[in-house]
């Protein structure tokens, strides 16, 4: 059995020379201050969008990278309506919200306080996007690409089986994107997302098509870190191809086997970074 996962691997996988120019990764800077050192908290409600959401982003990110630490270190709700300028409505929707996520608790006469990172909800995008943006740990990324090893492999397979033809289109239409990035002519961080995204949605499983976003989160830091770990600019166009060729064909086992031996080269990649020293 390994010695054919290991066939398949050798199949599916090509020495990865046609690649195109990615660009290095931006990595966004941590907060240093809390709403409370903070100047200017009129500009989340200048940015034209929903001001519950802006608040909810600002203080997600301060909450990640531990602005607010221990029991009593959650600012009381006047205090956070004078710095956003809102009404304590708007506020307590966004802390609403951010407890749904898991980062905040409140019970009558104790207040609001910031939860203990286990209890954080790492399936939320939002909160995965928080700690991969500003508290970037490598071995989240590991445990996140162990639950893609689990779930891509069956959704590729599944597409094989059930994927309309619209939805088949779909995928030849994302490996076409990948092939106009390798020329420049497209983004190659979206084109290979639209593959994945196109993939889990072709499976027919709604459970995995809800799982998009969450993938999509996490594939925007994954992508980048491990093609820099090869050593390359561009994700292999063929690899991804042989997963779609296969996917058109109906060829389920195929698929599959592709599709996991992609994602296991992934995450070899970033368990030999983990080891190496900083």
């Amino acid at each position: 059995m390994v010695a054919g996962r290991r066939a398949t691997a050798r199949n599916c996988l090509t020495s990865g020379r046609q690649f195109a120019h990615l660009g290095a990764m931006e990595t966004a800077d941590a907060l240093a201050s809390s709403p409370r050192q903070r100047k200017g908290s009129s500009r989340l409600a200048d940015r034209g969008g929903n001001l519950t959401y802006s608040i909810v982003q600002d203080l997600g990110i301060a909450i990640v990278t531990g602005v607010y630490a221990g029991p009593k270190g959650f600012p009381v709700e006047s205090e956070l309506c004078k710095h956003y300028g809102a009404s304590r409505s708007v506020l307590r929707e966004a802390v609403k919200m951010l407890t749904a996520k898991g980062l905040l608790a409140a019970r009558p006469r104790q207040g609001t306080w910031v939860e203990p990172e286990a209890r954080w909800n790492l399936l939320d995008p939002d909160v995965l996007r928080w700690l991969l943006e500003r508290k970037f740990s490598l071995g989240l990324l590991i445990e996140f690409t162990q639950i893609r090893l689990a779930v891509e492999p069956a959704a590729a397979a599944l597409a094989a089986k059930v994927g309309s033809p619209e939805d088949k289109r779909r995928i030849e239409a994302a490996i076409g994107r990948m092939i106009a990035a390798s020329n420049g002519d497209d983004d190659p961080l979206d084109s290979d997302i639209a593959f994945h995204v196109a993939v889990l949605t072709a499976s027919g499983n709604r459970f995995y098509a809800q799982l998009r976003e969450l993938i999509e989160t996490a594939l925007r830091f994954s992508i980048r870190r491990t093609n820099d770990y090869k050593g390359v600019a561009l994700a292999s166009v063929m690899d991804h191809k042989r997963i779609g060729d296969a996917i058109v064909a109906g060829q389920s086992d195929l698929a599959a086997g592709c599709m996991r031996a992609l994602i296991q080269e992934a995450l070899d990649l970033m368990r030999g970074a983990g080891q190496q020293p900083e």
